[in-house]
């Protein structure tokens, strides 16, 4: 959708246990009040770009969305992040992508993770069918 400048908007929001992020700056005192309060609490929502350096080990499925939707990039891809006290046993990413004419889809990841993890258990099998799939792709940066 990118590459035919179809794609409108894409959003994508995390939800992980407050253990699980490692933020800083202003989103670190909100985490913090997640974990007080024991309620959820959206840390940021706004562009990607913006929220990378503020939690730089909790971004790389939203950075790597903003660089697949090159016609959006980091200013325009939406981020949303938020530290729920009962994400004990998950981290939660959910996509939406928009485009022409009212085409909208959702999907919703859940991934096992434990509180404190900031990789949920079955990302570390994505990395390594990643790292396979790249014995069959030329050198460089590819996207799949």
């Amino acid at each position: 959708m990118a590459n035919l400048g179809i794609l409108k908007g894409l959003n994508i929001t995390m939800i992980k246990h407050p253990n699980s992020l490692k933020v800083l700056g202003p989103l670190e005192e909100l985490c913090q009040r997640a974990k007080k309060t024991n309620c959820p609490v959206v840390l940021y929502d706004g562009p990607v770009r913006l929220l990378c350096p503020m939690a730089p080990n909790n971004v790389n499925t939203m950075a790597g969305a903003a660089i697949a939707a090159h016609n959006l990039g980091f200013d325009n891809t939406r981020a949303k992040l938020i530290a729920d006290p009962a994400m004990t046993n998950w981290h939660i990413v959910e996509i939406e992508v928009v485009g022409e004419n009212g085409f909208r889809t959702i999907t919703r990841r859940e991934n096992p993770a434990a509180p404190g993890a900031v990789t949920g258990n079955t990302t570390y099998f994505s990395f390594l069918a990643s790292i396979q799939e790249t014995l069959y792709k030329p050198p460089g940066i590819n996207i799949c």
